[in-house]
């Protein structure tokens, strides 16, 4: 694009350089991170809350960038173009960017939202389809009005598949983000807790994932999980064409003969034309078939092979870095990291994956941190953890931080334990005291929201027992 076409569409001020004029050019990526800058580039100066972008233009200057979109005209030697808001700038600039790819007919757009598993989807996704196609997917978990653009900005005219995960911590951003770029298949994965404190309870979440489909036109498809009655009541919201998935019976694209331990987890996936495949999935969780269905839905609506699903589901060996990610394995002990995001209904699946894989022989260790971002939930929902880890009969839990002391204090209340549950202030504690206590054949889940910092802990521990 042109300067002159950048500030066409961000209806922007155009400051040129001295020596530039609007017919110069630019055609590197669009970073909000000067550290991220390539020759050619945009640099998106994104005040923050600690930091403000406006004093890095010219250390993006001098790795390439070409032009800056700021909010206010910078002493650096660059052509800018000055907008009111940088973050609605950078989303414009995506639809357009998105649009004008779109209009060759080749890229097929995937929109990803729902209160767990959206990462782990996204990569299994990118993993069936990158090998068909050039495929655009997020970096790590770039799903806000910061990251989602970011991710869009990066099609190019070979594009044909743009995975875009689409998360929020409030009302509205998710239809903001649908709105950038409309999905030609919008998936919703689970309607949970995750970030209560910012919507209000399961409604306002619900009413949130849902706009993911509302406004998805008859032409479009709508992937949703059946096994989630919230997700699945949005059938009656959308005009697009439904899809199911799940384990029940009635889903169209469904797992059967499910069975884990701490390698993976074996199923036989079933489509719509009653094809069915085993698979050997390696990403640790029962919870995570759901999202391996999610991906196989969405690869077979846009054409893929059943052989090809499974071979790119059974490439991925982890669901991203500290999440269920599997270390150690000196002495039999197995340490799963998975302290990265934490909700209720992660926080529940994960040590309902503790209580299947570990053997019999083996002790259940959790290692718990807390769960943030639930406002008035908060409380009660670390209870809920506690009591479950005692009825899944867990047989030491660590809870580390002051902010999830009354999930211990649920734990030692429910009156059958006599110290199994323990409790310490930092993770360094934490370390110590497990470096003495765990022993061969322990199978140890460290799980927490990433505030709290426990996959540190889980990478010192992994690493402890590694060979």
């Amino acid at each position: 694009m042109t300067f002159g076409d950048v500030a066409t569409v961000l209806s922007g001020l155009l400051v040129l350089r001295d020596g530039e004029t609007t017919d110069d050019t630019v055609d590197g990526f669009v970073e909000t991170d000067s550290r991220e800058i390539v020759p050619g580039g945009i640099f998106v100066a994104k005040p923050g809350e600690t930091t403000d972008g406006h004093a890095f233009v010219g250390v993006a200057r001098e790795r390439g960038a070409r032009l800056a979109i700021v909010e206010h005209p910078v002493d650096d030697d660059i052509t800018q173009i000055v907008v009111p808001d940088a973050v609605e700038a950078l989303g414009a600039l995506a639809s357009h960017v998105v649009a004008a790819v779109r209009s060759s007919g080749r890229l097929r757009v995937v929109g990803i939202t729902g209160s767990n598993g959206k990462t782990t989807t996204k990569n299994l996704l990118d993993a069936v389809l990158s090998p068909r196609a050039a495929t655009v997917a997020p970096k790590n978990s770039f799903n806000n009005a910061v990251g989602a653009p970011t991710t869009m900005l990066r099609v190019t005219g070979d594009s044909e598949f743009l995975v875009s995960e689409m998360g929020a911590s409030g009302p509205g951003q998710i239809a903001r983000l649908v709105r950038m770029v409309t999905p030609d298949i919008g998936v919703v994965l689970k309607v949970g807790l995750a970030h209560a404190g910012g919507f209000g309870g399961l409604e306002e979440t619900f009413a949130e994932k849902s706009a993911m489909v509302t406004s998805l036109p008859d032409t479009a498809v709508a992937v949703l999980n059946l096994d989630d009655d919230r997700v699945a009541a949005m059938a009656d919201l959308t005009a697009a064409r439904v899809v199911f998935f799940g384990l029940a019976d009635a889903a169209h694209v469904r797992a059967t003969d499910v069975d884990s331990d701490r390698t993976g987890t074996r199923f036989t996936l079933v489509l719509p034309s009653g094809e069915a495949r085993p698979v050997r999935f390696r990403v640790l969780g029962e919870h995570h078939i759901s999202n391996a269905l999610a991906a196989a839905a969405v690869a077979t609506e846009l054409g893929v092979p059943l052989d090809d699903i499974v071979a790119g589901l059974e490439t991925v060996t982890r669901a991203e870095r500290w999440r269920m990610e599997v270390l150690g394995g000196r002495d039999d002990v197995t340490i799963i990291n998975d302290a990265y995001n934490a909700s209720p209904d992660s926080m529940a699946a994960a040590l309902k994956t503790l209580a299947v894989i570990t053997p019999p022989e083996g002790r259940r260790v959790a290692v718990l941190g807390t769960m943030a971002e639930l406002g008035e939930f908060a409380g009660d929902e670390h209870d809920r953890i506690g009591l479950l880890a005692v009825r899944l009969r867990v047989d030491r839990l660590v809870v580390v931080g002051t902010d999830a002391r009354r999930l211990h204090i649920s734990a030692i209340n429910e009156g059958s334990w006599d110290g199994e549950s323990v409790f310490v202030e930092t993770a360094d504690e934490a370390y110590a005291y497990l470096s003495d206590e765990l022993r061969a054949g322990d199978t140890v889940l460290v799980k927490s929201s990433n505030s709290a910092g426990l996959r540190h802990l889980g990478d010192r521990l992994g690493e402890l027992f590694s060979w």
